[in-house]
């Protein structure tokens, strides 16, 4: 089967009277239109790997998440789309949830293990699947140079050229594919990512490491709200306005933290009158069902 989904992501304009008041014009990228469960830098990232387990005749695929993981529920539905198998490694105690009955739905068989197993991937996907020449791993989060060269084709996709770009960051992949596709380009857009982690200054080796060239960009690490998978009420409130004023539905592990970012620094004088800035919505919105009960 051919591995491939029709790339239907437009470039939107934003309009808020923030922007207007300094100067900016602000787009989105919709990557969460891509498809409804393969959505955005998921389905950039699992693109090429894929492809290369199709190439090594592989028909299981073995991955790993959090109970509430985008990732999970997109190689799930990937692989039903496809014609794979696909197994998660799921981190932490046997839950039901509604992201990991989604995966079942898909056809995904799901094993759960203890948060020190979970550290050390390999270990377990050799332990469950050592002896399984059909099995393929792909990393948390799809993390891997496949994953990073799926998402510089964003790049090749505009038609305009901005003076910065936006994005949230959890493993780097996206990030580094996103600044590799401005390298190959030869572009001057600025590139601002948004960890989601605490202390994530860290996701700079993440970045790095999958980088085809040295770059220059921005790390803001102030926009975690608390951790990866927290939020505050604050957060919350934004995501309801911004949802409210927009009808484009962001949420609170990264798209919600990513657009707070923005327009914060925009209120914080980061930006020439002038620039254009391009968010990237990263999809992901199924990320609102592990937090469903602080919208309400």
């Amino acid at each position: 089967m051919n591995i491939d989904l029709e790339i239907f992501s437009p470039v939107q304009p934003i309009s808020n009277p923030l922007f207007d008041e300094h100067g900016v014009k602000v787009f989105l990228k919709r990557d969460d239109l891509i498809h409804p469960m393969i959505s955005g830098n998921k389905w950039r990232k699992l693109k090429y790997l894929l492809k290369n387990a199709q190439a090594k005749h592989k028909n299981l695929l073995v991955t790993f998440g959090g109970a509430y993981s985008n990732h999970l529920l997109a190689t799930a539905a990937a692989a039903a789309r496809f014609g794979f198998k696909a197994t998660g490694i799921v981190r932490g105690e046997a839950v039901d949830n509604n992201t990991l009955f989604l995966c079942k739905l898909h056809g995904m068989q799901l094993i759960f293990t203890d948060r020190d197993s979970y550290r050390d991937k390999p270990a377990l996907f050799s332990k469950y699947f050592g002896d399984n020449e059909d099995a393929f791993f792909i990393g948390e989060g799809g993390a891997s140079a496949d994953g990073a060269l799926g998402c510089s084709e964003l790049i090749d996709e505009l038609t305009e050229t901005y003076d910065h770009i936006f994005c949230a960051c959890g493993t780097g992949t996206t990030a580094a594919g996103i600044i590799n596709g401005l390298t190959k380009h030869q572009l001057k857009t600025r590139f601002n990512a948004i960890p989601v982690f605490k202390n994530g200054s860290f996701i700079k080796e993440e970045i790095d490491h999958f980088l085809t060239a040295p770059a220059n960009y921005d790390l803001h690490t102030d926009y975690h709200f608390g951790g990866y998978g927290k939020a505050t009420d604050e957060l919350i409130d934004f995501i309801k306005q911004f949802v409210a004023a927009t009808g484009i539905v962001i949420e609170p592990v990264y798209t919600g933290k990513m657009m707070y970012a923005l327009y914060d620094l925009i209120a914080k004088n980061n930006f020439k009158p002038g620039s254009r800035i391009l968010a990237i919505h990263s999809g992901g919105i199924w990320g609102l069902l592990g937090m469903k009960d602080r919208f309400v």
